[in-house]
């Protein structure tokens, strides 16, 4: 294990800009503690669908996705593959979008956090832009948070990762090693630590788990924006060992996606790429 390690920037803090992004810069992944969403509406959304995924299959399948549009609930039988990987990810999931399907009860609860954490996203993205070289923040066809502005594919995906029965398919872990496609990628620290993200030297490094911690993460998308200025750095979820594989984790990342029309680079749209990158994880 590397000895780096990602340090949490005091969102309070007169210098959290320029630590946030020259964290952003260096690794490709931020940290911030004392931010201003709510922590207890995130633990609520944990307990809440903690109980969801408890449900026997056939009950949470009523939910099950919608090929066309992807919301609502991916079992762990048709659980994603990691690009480069042959072994499916032991996880299941449930994909929130404004428009789309969710459990009557539950639908307030996440839309309240989903509108909270994307409008906190349109500030972290003004720091970024603020902070990219000239050079690179010429590349930008428009503000990056104006990029998000209208969209309807922000996807909020709460994801569980159940206990670990010992008779997994080898070498499967509970999220392999994987960039994100879209701007940027918004997770509370989960209620169980395994985040891990690869530095420049090869080595993997823990992610700060502590409750509290909201931990952001540059995607492909904003990757290709800036020329490759902001790195998207691979990441994974390792398997618990021990007492911890009884332990259920449940994970609440939002993945922001910019509009379909939006004009990342010469070679790409949002659209394009978007449709670039899922036929290559064989979700379309």
């Amino acid at each position: 294990m590397s000895q780096v390690t990602l340090e949490a920037v005091d969102y309070q803090a007169d210098d959290a800009k320029e630590k946030f992004v020259q964290s952003l810069r260096e690794t490709g992944f931020g940290v911030l503690k004392n931010h201003p969403i709510d922590q207890a509406s995130v633990q609520a959304i944990y307990d809440t669908w903690q109980g969801w995924f408890n449900q026997d299959s056939a009950t949470k399948e009523h939910h099950l996705y919608n090929k066309g549009t992807q919301d609502g609930f991916f079992p762990a039988r048709i659980s994603e593959t990691a690009k480069g990987f042959t072994q499916k990810d032991i996880k299941e999931y449930f994909h929130y979008y404004p428009w789309g399907q969710c459990p009557a009860t539950h639908q307030p609860q996440l839309d309240n956090y989903y509108q909270q954490t994307t409008a906190f996203a349109s500030e972290l993205l003004g720091w970024i832009e603020a902070l990219s070289p000239p050079d690179v923040a010429a590349r930008y066809q428009e503000p990056l948070s104006n990029m998000i502005n209208g969209s309807d594919q922000t996807l909020l995906r709460v994801l569980h990762y159940p206990p670990l029965a010992g008779d997994e398919e080898a070498g499967a872990i509970r999220a392999a090693a994987h960039e994100d496609i879209n701007l940027i990628t918004i997770l509370p620290a989960a209620n169980e630590p395994g985040l891990q993200v690869q530095l420049k030297d090869g080595q993997w490094a823990d992610v700060p788990s502590d409750f509290g911690y909201l931990i952001i993460n540059i995607g492909d998308m904003l990757q290709e924006a800036s020329g490759g200025y902001f790195p998207s750095t691979s990441h994974r979820v390792i398997n618990p060992k021990g007492a911890d594989m009884s332990k259920s984790r449940i994970s609440l990342p939002l993945f922001l996606h910019p509009r379909p029309d939006v004009v990342l680079s010469g070679r790409h749209t949002a659209k394009s790429y978007l449709h670039e990158r899922l036929t290559e994880l064989g979700v379309i």
